[in-house]
């Protein structure tokens, strides 16, 4: 099916079971533990060994030489696979450095070796003994001091400018000149990296916890120099992603040449410590941002540049997107700048781009409104636009930016707000409010989906689409059921398998949408295969309560796959929509804290996000998206950073002990709100994506609220008690 036309009145619209906060279909096998993740999967490989990787100890240079022998007598070893045993190794074109290192050293934890024995103990004393003599060289891994260097765009990110931006800065009436640094992160799913490999000759089958199925499999097959076809990955299961399982990683490539070597299956989870250094990470940001209005508040100038660093062959953070779209202004300047850095790769994680550009951004358009002497949500609303900036022509599909920040303004009683900072104490408590606009681009991509339907009645759904947390098997039982008249319970899903037919995988906040407008192009045409079986009409046919109708004729749904199951396959491309409209999500962040007039502990004690993104497919399971995006973005605006050893090259804190996030009692009163937003140009669903809209901007509501709180401004994340305590007002 293509779409390349808006959405006219289909099936979806009924919302009967789309749209409805339905329970998680999964839910009872997490609950009970008969969910298998990767690492788990016990029934189909119980003669498993194990696998524990050697990590760089140096973070650039060579190695020497390897000693083995230790290791290869050690209690229950059965292989030991290196760069120099591996055989030959392609490289996949999704990651930046070779993900088993050797000779050269491009990053700190590069897997060097995998060690593999009967049991994990063996495996992980075994690989102890693996002596490893390097050659250190010195590398770079000071982003501030690689800056100055850096003065062109890498290749593919141009300069993008509109208009005379020099000249209609320097004649603002008000004028806003600032820079803002946000640090290295990590993602720190639940679940770590972990993979389980079986060869039957020359076929390999790979559980392993992957967001995107096709992709690992296209990499996994083109590094280990196979036939495509010769490779199967599943991932029916997955504890949390947030971009760093996008791509193939270590645990999957070294799952299988552990059980290649040991002719054995052979499991593997990536050690907690070495999965900020091996692994991706969100990369460090030096953000400038120069903002000119007229007396009025009106931008008429508004540039923003971003500096990140990353290893050769990896992409800058596309932090600027989000301000070539969110404000009015005509005069108008964005650039990347990219430094070759030798930490490990940076890539994506959630809402990249966005989440840390609106860090930046959001603050500075409350610093530049409090210049011009209005409210911070008065000022966002007279810049608004209904049009792409750059191109005026160009409108969005749906823009309710004033109706997110005006409705949360009244629900979270924004009237109350002192305009005068460090004005409102609650004991020894300062209190503020902030607010901060949320943005990210709608993103579509081809996804395909098979249904089958039986003699019982019951449809099964089968497409390698992933759930990591997010509810992707209730919401395409939801489009399923709605399609062909079923309840809910009459619809089995089937994901993860690179088998079944190729989907959009979970990325980008184009999963929810992408997959279930593929399971839409197949429900079609499983109705029109219905349909011609019974004799009717497809294009009048009504699917309700597990019968079809046409007029005073009806037949039970069943009644068609009586001879046999039917099956279907299709897959949803989507056309150049995108062009003519921008398709964007939007959101307003609000945030109350207390900050300790003595120490200048922070706590966040409410937040609220009003969003506005499409169709919401499931609000029950999107509100659990956004309440986890609003508390990774507490952790990203008070405590989340990964702290460089700049002599050495490596992230020091590498493990939970020291890489804080938040926790219960670190989390307040959340709400969330959604509006009516159906979206008709999106997707045949009418649907956005909201994962990474409810990070988008939270952070920067929380410094804007510190700033109301105590009169102190951050421009640098993440913020700490000791960018507070110095300039904290007198106590009293």
């Amino acid at each position: 099916m293509k779409f390349v036309k808006p959405a006219k009145d289909n099936p979806i619209d009924q919302l009967r079971v789309v749209g409805r906060p339905h329970d998680r279909i999964d839910g009872p096998a997490k609950t009970t533990g008969t969910a298998c993740y990767a690492y788990e999967r016990h029934d189909e490989a119980p003669d498993a060994a194990y696998g524990y990787v050697v990590g760089s100890a140096i973070a650039r240079g060579r190695i020497n030489s390897i000693d083995l022998e230790a290791a290869r007598h050690a209690p229950g070893v059965l292989a030991i696979v290196t760069a120099d045993n591996a055989g030959p190794l392609g490289k996949g074109e999704m990651n930046a450095a070779t993900l088993l290192g050797g000779p050269d050293i491009e990053h700190y934890h590069q897997a060097v070796a995998v060690v593999v024995a009967e049991t994990f103990e063996q495996a992980r004393a075994a690989a102890e003994l693996v002596q490893v003599d390097y050659h250190r060289e010195q590398g770079a891994w000071d982003l501030a001091h690689e800056k100055p260097g850096v003065t062109t765009p890498p290749e593919g990110t141009p300069d993008k400018t509109t208009g005379d931006f020099a000249s209609a800065f320097s004649a603002s009436a008000v004028q806003l000149d600032a820079t803002y640094t946000t640090p290295d992160q990590s993602h720190m799913a639940m679940e770590l990296h972990a993979s389980m490999a079986v060869w039957e000759g020359e076929k390999l089958t790979v559980w392993t916890s992957n967001q995107m199925v096709n992709w690992c499999r296209n990499e996994l097959a083109k590094t280990l120099k196979l036939e495509k076809e010769n490779v199967r990955v599943l991932a029916p299961y997955i504890g949390g992603g947030f971009g760093g399982k996008l791509f193939l990683r270590s645990d999957a490539l070294l799952a299988a040449l552990g059980a290649r070597a040991a002719k054995r299956p052979v499991k593997i989870a990536l050690q907690r410590p070495l999965i900020p250094n091996n692994t991706t990470h969100r990369p460090a940001t030096i953000q400038h941002i120069r903002i000119g209005t007229d007396e009025s508040g009106r931008i008429a100038a508004i540039a923003h540049e971003s500096w990140s660093g990353n290893l050769p062959g990896g992409q800058p953070e596309t932090a600027v997107h989000q301000t070539e779209l969110l404000y009015a202004g005509a005069n108008r300047h964005t650039g990347l700048r990219l430094a070759k850095l030798d930490l490990p790769e940076g890539n994506a994680m959630r809402a990249p781009g966005e989440a840390p550009g609106l860090m930046a951004l959001e603050i500075a358009i409350d610093e530049i409104a409090e210049k011009a002497g209005l409210d911070p949500i008065a000022f966002r609303i007279l810049n608004d636009t209904q049009v792409d900036p750059a191109r005026p022509e160009r409108f969005f599909s749906r823009r309710q930016l004033i109706a997110c920040l005006r409705t949360g303004a009244e629900r979270f009683g924004w009237n109350r707000r002192n305009t005068r900072p460090a004005q409102v104490r609650d004991g020894r408590w300062m209190i503020g409010m902030g607010v901060a606009a949320g943005f990210r681009d709608n993103l579509v991509t081809t996804s395909g989906a098979r249904v089958h339907l039986d003699a019982q009645g019951l449809v099964t759904v089968e497409t390698d689409m992933t759930d990591i947390g997010t509810g992707s098997y209730t919401i395409i039982a939801q489009t399923a059921a709605e399609m062909l008249g079923v309840p809910l319970e009459k619809v089995a899903v089937r994901l993860g398998d690179s088998e079944f037919p190729v989907s959009s995988g979970s990325g980008g906040q184009w999963g929810a949408n992408s997959s279930t407008a593929g399971v839409y192009a197949a429900c079609v045409r499983l109705r029109e295969a219905v349909a011609k079986k019974l004799g009717f009409d497809a294009h009048e046919a009504a699917f309700v309560d597990e019968r079809v109708r046409v007029g005073d004729r009806s037949a039970q749904l069943r009644e068609a796959a009586a001879d046999g199951t039917l099956t279907v396959e299709d897959t949803i491309e989507f056309g150049e929509l995108d062009k003519a409209y921008q398709q964007s999500t939007f959101a307003a962040h609000f945030v109350e804290v207390g900050v300790d007039m003595a120490t200048g502990e922070v706590r966040v004690r409410r937040m609220l996000a009003v969003c506005a993104a499409g169709r919401i497919l499931n609000p029950k399971t999107a509100r659990s998206q956004v309440i986890g995006a609003m508390t990774m973005g507490l952790g990203a605006a008070l405590m989340e950073e990964l702290v460089v050893d700049k002599r050495l090259g490596y992230f020091v804190n590498h493990d939970l002990a020291a890489y804080e996030v938040p926790v219960h009692a670190d989390i307040p009163e959340q709400e969330v709100i959604f509006l009516d937003d159906t979206d008709p140009v999106s997707s045949p669903m009418k649907a956005k994506g909201v994962g990474e809209l409810g990070l988008c901007g939270v952070s920067a509501a929380i410094v804007n609220a510190v700033y109301n709180a105590t009169g102190v401004r951050v421009r640098d994340y993440p913020l700490t008690l000791n960018k507070l305590l110095k300039a904290l007002p007198e106590l009293t």
